[in-house]
């Protein structure tokens, strides 16, 4: 009996293993997989020995605060996956956790699979030494990485991307607003801050003063929202309140990211997965973060690429604004929103990117991915 061990750290990658399983499980039903993920994973069937929310944590300052718990969750995975070895280690994403993992269980014998290339590519080359000594097969997303590793004699297969696979290449927008209940033919703005509790508590308040300035400038815009979880839209709620925005013409849904973005117009999100999803619905975005400011500091100093957002690094040109740090304000990310408003011709431009972009990502990921896999495992 096949039995996978697994680690997913964050949302994006909760999806990803959750698609992953249910490719394997297509041929090998009575598969047996365990780990950490969200519920996605869980409801394709991995059992979960620790909550995914543990792992979701960005930034040097944040991660250095969580150092200690988080090193002892490693190392309680480590001694559990050894005394019952699994047939293949799967960690997706989280490379500094999930990369040191790998190295303790690759030296152990136990094969092992990183999915999702760590951004070796823009910043930290040196970690190219310590996964080509950790994973015995690297799952890449995007046709860049692949080739990147194989200079680095790191086995590699070029997956593309699930969302790709199911997110049709013509969105319907009308048929998502219909879903919502919102109305068909007004200006809608999607505002998305993120899922990670640092991410709400930094961007939540610019990007819903950022919606009062869009509104002052065209009282016919209605705002649209999708949070994960009941403490996120308390959150949001919380902070429409306090900062007097309750006259917004502002709807909000709980888990319903992919029909709030389907039904938008134009998008305000944070950096991260979503602007890959936003780019498949081919959505003209604006992309803001801000981390704690020594973090932003040091990997400015160490990043190597001009871009931070994937539509940008995939079209490897600025084809949508990023506002990051300082310039994640109000005013600066109203003026750009308002820019893609204004201007069709920019939209229709920026579409046809994406549409290329997008069928370069259909692959048949998820089926590619457990081929893949199964392959390392001697079952063909």
């Amino acid at each position: 009996m096949l039995r996978i061990g697994i680690v997913a750290g964050e949302a994006s990658g909760d999806y990803l293993g959750a698609d992953l399983i249910c490719a394997i499980r297509k041929k090998i039903p009575d598969v047996i997989v365990e780990g950490i993920g969200g519920p996605k994973m869980e409801q394709a069937g991995c059992h979960l020995i620790a909550p995914m929310e543990k792992l979701s944590v960005m930034g040097f300052v944040e991660v250095l605060s969580h150092y200690f718990e988080l090193l002892g969750i490693r190392s309680r995975l480590a001694r559990h996956f050894i005394k019952k070895p699994p047939d293949i280690f799967i960690g997706i994403d989280a490379p500094d956790f999930n990369l040191g993992l790998e190295k303790k269980l690759h030296q152990h014998h136990i094969k092992t699979v990183h999915y999702v290339s760590p951004q070796v590519w823009a910043w930290r080359t040196y970690r190219v030494k310590k996964m080509a000594s950790s994973v015995d097969l690297l799952l890449t997303l995007f046709p860049f990485e692949k080739v990147f590793y194989e200079g680095h004699n790191i086995r590699a297969v070029y997956v593309g991307h699930p969302l790709a696979d199911k997110i049709k290449l013509h969105p319907d927008k009308l048929a998502a607003r219909s879903r919502l209940g919102l109305p068909r033919d007004k200006m809608i703005i999607a505002i998305m801050p993120g899922s990670r509790k640092m991410e709400l508590n930094r961007l939540m308040e610019p990007f819903l003063l950022t919606a009062d300035w869009c509104y002052k400038q065209d009282n016919s815009i209605h705002f649209i929202s999708s949070l994960l979880g009941d403490k996120a839209a308390d959150q949001l709620t919380d902070s429409v309140s306090r900062l007097s925005l309750a006259h917004l013409p502002f709807t909000f849904y709980k888990d319903r990211a992919h029909d709030v973005l389907e039904a938008a117009d134009v998008v305000l999100l944070a950096s991260g997965t979503i602007t890959l999803e936003a780019m498949l619905y081919k959505k003209p975005m604006v992309v803001a973060y801000r981390l704690n400011w020594l973090s932003y500091y040091l990997i400015r100093a160490l990043v190597k690429v001009k871009h931070v957002s994937l539509p940008n690094l995939l079209a490897d040109s600025a084809i949508i604004p990023e506002c990051l740090q300082a310039d994640c304000r109000p005013e600066r990310l109203a003026r750009e929103i308002m820019n893609f408003v204004g201007d069709s011709q920019v939209v229709t431009e920026l579409e046809k990117k994406y549409m290329e972009i997008h069928k370069d990502l259909k692959r048949n990921s998820g089926e590619t991915a457990a081929a893949a896999v199964l392959q390392l495992a001697g079952i063909t």
